[in-house]
């Protein structure tokens, strides 16, 4: 039998380590909410550079989310930073930090796999840093995993060579998810995330599991952040979403 008290320890040692962290990056959470009734995916960005810390997340209709520039005039550069990272493809409910949502959304419609899909791609080109792609899906009622999370990053900082590291849960854990994010801490280059994703909370109101992260995150790199929940009975998925640019321009 799972020992409970190990995986809050587990989690909280963790929660201390993001804390701590200045600079994670972009992150993804995977996991079940503590009632067992649904999954849920936390993303979010941060920034260092103004080009980086124009950005927003929108909600589109169909359930999709985007990152927008909060002001258009003074978009620099959209490659890397403009892109889908929330999409569904038929049952298939996909997270990601880049434009690689897309590839899994359309081998999902054709038939193939997340993982296939991300055979296709590499780390971003963003030299020296080559951030690392990092990944998820939440499929509901395969047999096969409750969720699974990838990451694509250089070895050691090498571009010569992509490490692809595929990590499959095939029971979720009521109450907690697994962590990854792009970098292991603030630096020049930046340096990528190491080891496998790392175990956290969540909780059953989507609103205190943005709460929880948005206040672990950096205060003056944190941009935005969203937490989608998934019911486990077929039932539609809730995305509720945080901008630190809104958050400014709200009446004081």
């Amino acid at each position: 039998m799972t020992n409970r008290g190990a995986l809050v320890a587990a989690a909280e040692a963790n929660v201390a380590a993001l804390r701590q962290n200045r600079y994670p990056g972009r992150g993804i959470v995977i996991g079940m909410t503590p009632d067992g009734r649904r999954m849920a995916q936390v993303y979010w960005i941060m920034g260092r550079s103004e080009n980086s810390r124009n950005r927003i997340f929108v909600a589109e209709p169909d359930g999709s989310v985007r990152t927008a520039a909060r002001d258009p005039a003074k978009l620099a550069d959209p490659s890397l930073i403009i892109y889908y990272p929330v999409r569904q493809a038929g049952d298939a409910h996909i997270v990601t930090n880049g434009d690689q949502t897309d590839t899994i959304a359309e081998a999902i419609a054709a038939g193939g796999t997340f993982e296939d899909a991300l055979r296709t791609r590499t780390f971003e080109p963003d030299a020296p840093n080559y951030t690392p792609r990092i990944s998820g899906i939440v499929r509901p009622g395969d047999p096969a995993a409750a969720y699974r999370l990838a990451i694509l990053k250089t070895n050691l900082g090498d571009p010569s060579q992509t490490q692809r590291h595929f990590f499959t849960y095939e029971r979720a854990l009521a109450g907690f998810g697994h962590l990854i994010h792009t970098y292991a801490g603030d630096g020049n280059p930046l340096p990528s995330f190491e080891g496998e994703p790392r175990l956290v909370p969540l909780f059953d109101d989507a609103e205190e599991t943005l709460e929880f992260y948005w206040r672990l995150l950096d205060e003056e790199n944190r941009i935005s952040l969203l937490v989608k929940t998934i019911p486990l009975d077929g039932g539609k998925a809730d995305i509720k979403i945080r901008n630190k640019q809104r958050e400014e321009e709200k009446p004081t």
